[in-house]
């Protein structure tokens, strides 16, 4: 059958990449995808937006998918999944309603308190003064974070009262986040490592994909700004057995029982980005998709086949199932556009993609397109990640700074420290 994927990022390319493996697979589409999908054996682009959901539906029933795949928030918050339902199309993913796990934080940790699941201390707020008073009751530092969708950027970590007044202000004004900022989450600061979590999730049914630890910050040493995330790789060691019980039995399990009870049945990729701290794992987020870059390391240690997992999810019967995991660590390295988070530029020819890349290293694309001469451009901040296998931590590192070194454009920059608390750990 054909597969419509909804993406044009690097977590689509590794999804898309993974799907099109699958023997029941004849052709996967990627809507609109990028220069990686647009090269990929068995796949194609096709020239749709992410969030045009009409126009998604009429290439769904034109192109007689039998299967749509749906990667990023945006359409999943507006509705993709009960649209196509609605016009008898079989769609993977979470409803707008319960999607809002991700698509309001206000939502998510009404809904946290209310089921009692761990996280932090938290108000919400929609005026500067009010905002303040709730700070000053909270403690410096404060984590502040836009209500609504901001590409995985509206979280600042405030230390100073100046700095916190001056983000709120920016914020609540819409200068900062538009509509996604009009409501704050001021958070208390909560002290650990982190790690990411996900399930494919079937109601209460669920199956763990391998865990994953991801790097927000821009900068080595875990520093500078926050981004979409500048590298990741699974499994993340800090997630051993008494930790992964814990998340599954206090996270988890009274999620996808509390989304049930509230008549929000959740069917899609559930990704709990959690913080190990001294009284035990609390949620720092959710999201109703997975992770970007955590995808990526994680399909290139899936052995198993997703197309299968997807329809058991779809079926209900996810029970029977249990995924086969290569038992290296897989490593990504993402590639940015100098200015990244902030303005760059775009259209810079990316030179060394057609370097002698081993099978244990794959490039998967994110912010590239092709030119009118079908030269591969950077298009986007996050231009691209490069995640390679290692027998450990260290080894996969090192694999994967050894290729990515092949690669360049103008003012490239990437992080040379991926990976560096699993390899302190090993």
């Amino acid at each position: 059958m054909k597969l419509l994927v909804v993406g044009g990022g690097g977590r689509e390319h590794a999804l898309a990449w993974k799907l099109a493996q699958s023997e029941k697979v004849s052709e996967v589409i990627v809507a609109p995808g990028n220069a990686g999908t647009a090269r990929e054996p068995g796949m194609r682009n096709a020239g749709v937006g992410a969030e045009d959901i009409d126009g998604l539906i009429e290439l769904a029933r034109s192109e007689s998918v039998g299967l749509t795949v749906v990667g990023p928030e945006a359409p999943l918050a507006a509705g993709i999944v009960d649209r196509f339902e609605a016009a008898g199309l079989k769609c993977f993913g979470p409803s707008a309603d319960a999607a809002r796990l991700e698509s309001s934080k206000a939502f998510a940790k009404e809904f946290m308190s209310r089921h009692d699941i761990p996280t932090a201390a938290f108000g919400v707020v929609d005026n500067v003064e009010e905002g303040m008073e709730m700070i000053h009751g909270i403690g410096l530092p404060v984590v502040l974070k836009a209500d609504g969708l901001a590409a995985g950027k509206g979280v600042v970590i405030c230390e100073e009262e100046a700095d916190a007044r001056a983000t709120l202000e920016d914020m609540l004004s819409g200068e900062a986040f538009g509509q996604a900022g009009r409501r704050v989450v001021i958070e208390e600061f909560l002290i650990g490592e982190e790690a990411s979590f996900i399930v494919v999730a079937s109601g209460t049914q669920y199956l763990s994909m391998a865990s994953s630890q991801d790097h927000k910050r821009r900068d080595d040493g875990d520093r500078g700004p926050n981004t979409g995330g500048m590298g990741a790789y699974s499994p993340a060691p800090v997630v051993d057995e008494t930790v992964y019980r814990k998340i599954i039995g206090d996270i988890i399990e009274p999620t996808l029982s509390g989304l049930a009870d509230d008549d929000l049945p959740f069917t899609g990729f559930l990704y709990a980005g959690v913080i190990l701290t001294a009284t035990g794992p609390k949620v720092l987020e959710f999201n109703v998709r997975f992770g970007d870059p955590e995808t990526q390391p994680i399909m290139l240690r899936l052995k198993s086949d997703l197309v299968e997992i997807i329809e058991h999810a779809l079926e209900g019967t996810l029970d029977d199932l249990s995924p086969e995991w290569d038992e290296r660590t897989a490593l990504a390295v993402v590639m940015a556009a100098g200015g990244y988070p902030g303005r760059y530029d775009k259209g810079h020819p990316i030179t060394g993609l057609e370097s002698a890349f081993p099978e244990d290293v794959k490039v998967f694309h994110a912010g590239t397109s092709l030119d009118e001469h079908g030269q591969v451009v950077t298009s986007g901040g996050r231009v691209l990640a490069l995640c390679a296998l290692g027998e450990t931590p260290k080894k996969a590192q090192a694999r994967a700074y050894q290729w990515i070194a092949q690669i360049g454009f103008e003012d490239a920059f990437y992080r040379s420290d991926i990976g560096f608390r699993a390899i302190g750990r090993s």
